[in-house]
């Protein structure tokens, strides 16, 4: 794609794929184009993301600039399901309606950008084609026309000398928030029990009293307290949680 004097904008979520999105698109566009990198931060992800936001700013050059939906300047997802009442279901997660699509939303009605760009991978051609006609159709899909897959954006992050966030090293399938609601896997919620059981406890805590059964056992829906601490469903690696500007889970 020859562009020039248009405006792109990189979504960086704070995992690697989009870190190297961000990266690969200032050295194609760069220099004929307008490239802003743009992070709509999430209180409840884990505090090493902030690291390696700094950490990708310095690499790429340029600074990264904050989206945040004004309704809900503390960007908890918390308070977002608290004030909505809603945590997950058939519509989705509300947290990523109010901070990553509303915010995105205030941030395009001000700075009107050409072209987007998001973390798909070679082997999410299928999900990027559904976002093309769902969300958005003016995407540059940077790391699919470079056949670049989440593995090696992994390589490309280390060879760079940056440490990956630390979510991946401790077992999650990607840096987003911890104890995503979107997940339904005993798997995923029985790890998040091991390895962060004081979000365990308060995703359980907060979804009994909204009513939300987050976890699926056997095709049944059950509260957090109800999920056997030895249940297994879904593999942690073929899972894909994705919280960009988009709301989507892939078991």
């Amino acid at each position: 794609m020859n562009l020039q004097g248009q405006k792109i904008v990189v979504w960086f979520s704070c995992g690697a794929a989009s870190a190297v999105a961000a990266k690969k698109t200032i050295e194609k566009y760069g220099k004929d184009n307008t490239v802003i990198v743009v992070n709509s931060p999430v209180k409840e992800e884990d505090e090493d993301n902030r690291r390696f936001f700094n950490d990708v700013q310095d690499w790429l050059g340029q600074k990264i600039e904050i989206a945040i939906n004004i309704d809900y300047a503390s960007c908890s997802a918390v308070e977002v399901w608290n004030r909505r009442q809603y945590m997950s279901g058939v519509h989705g997660a509300p947290c990523t309606l109010a901070l990553k699509k509303e915010a995105r939303y205030q941030w395009e009605a001000i700075n009107k950008p050409d072209w987007h760009v998001l973390g798909f991978t070679a082997n999410e051609q299928e999900r990027h084609d559904r976002f093309v006609i769902t969300e958005i159709p003016n995407i540059i899909p940077v790391l699919i026309d470079e056949k670049l897959r989440k593995s090696d954006c992994f390589d490309i992050i280390k060879s760079a000398g940056i440490a990956l966030p630390r979510s991946y090293a401790l077992g999650y399938p990607n840096a987003n928030c911890i104890g995503c609601v979107k997940a339904t896997s005993p798997t995923y919620w029985n790890h998040v029990r091991k390895v962060h059981p004081e979000v365990f406890e308060h995703r359980a805590e907060q979804s009994r009293r909204i009513g939300c059964r987050l976890v699926r056992v056997k095709n049944k829906r059950l509260f957090l307290d109800e999920l056997p601490d030895k249940a297994r469903g879904g593999s942690m690696k073929k899972m894909s949680f994705q919280c960009g500007i988009f709301c989507e889970i892939t078991n």
